[in-house]
């Protein structure tokens, strides 16, 4: 397997992981207006080293899990009724998302290093994220466990998560005045991406029993 595939979906992966508006990118972003990028960007360095250690840990569960298979057909079962459950709850139940405004210390322009680790670690979000991650593509011969897939596939994620920071930083403006109308959809977006894992999941259990 080449590099640039492990890479790719790193890369992607982080993206579609951390675009929707949260605190670590709405920090930074307000980190940017209140204290200049230099410190903007000791905070996303911060974020994106705890990311790193999170991904190296979920893929480290997820090669062992990968190594069961029956575990893996209780996960693919038990993410099923999961991402349905989600589906039917962001489809038809959930209210509409609001912004939450980052609170950030007038007098503090120090230390945004640890800050950006300490948000960062507080999300527990990306390991069971990247786990599943891991497992779904490693199934569909997209990925491998070995060392260097593993390392170029963190690496890719580490450069999406930057990415999509810096993008908050630098275009903070245009992306909260439009934010409001992308929340206004999230759920649906949510609910439909959920709602397509949830039938190639399904797809892939009935393959199992019956194929």
């Amino acid at each position: 397997m080449n590099f640039i595939t492990p890479l790719f979906l790193g890369f992607v992966s982080a993206v579609i992981g951390i675009i929707p508006p949260g605190l670590i990118n709405m920090t930074a972003a307000k980190v940017n207006l209140k204290e200049g990028k230099r410190n903007a960007y000791w905070f996303v360095l911060g974020a994106v080293t705890i990311i790193f250690f999170q991904v190296y840990v979920a893929i480290f569960f997820a090669r062992v899990i990968n190594a069961r298979p029956d575990i893996i057909l209780l996960l693919r079962e038990i993410g099923f009724v999961l991402f349905a459950l989600v589906t039917i709850y962001f489809l038809f139940i959930a209210k509409k998302p609001k912004i939450k405004k980052a609170k950030i210390g007038k007098k503090s322009k120090k230390k945004r290093f640890f800050l950006g680790m300490l948000l960062s670690g507080l999300n527990f979000f990306p390991i069971p994220y990247y786990v599943f991650v891991s497992i779904t593509l490693a199934s569909y011969q997209l990925f491998s466990f070995m060392n260097s897939s593993i390392l170029t596939f963190v690496s890719g994620v580490v450069l999406g998560s930057f990415l999509v920071f810096y993008c908050y930083i630098a275009f903070f403006q245009k992306v909260e005045s439009k934010a409001h109308s992308l929340l206004k959809n999230m759920n649906l977006i949510i609910g439909s991406i959920t709602g397509l894992i949830s039938i190639v999941t399904l797809i892939n259990i009935l393959e199992y029993y019956w194929g």
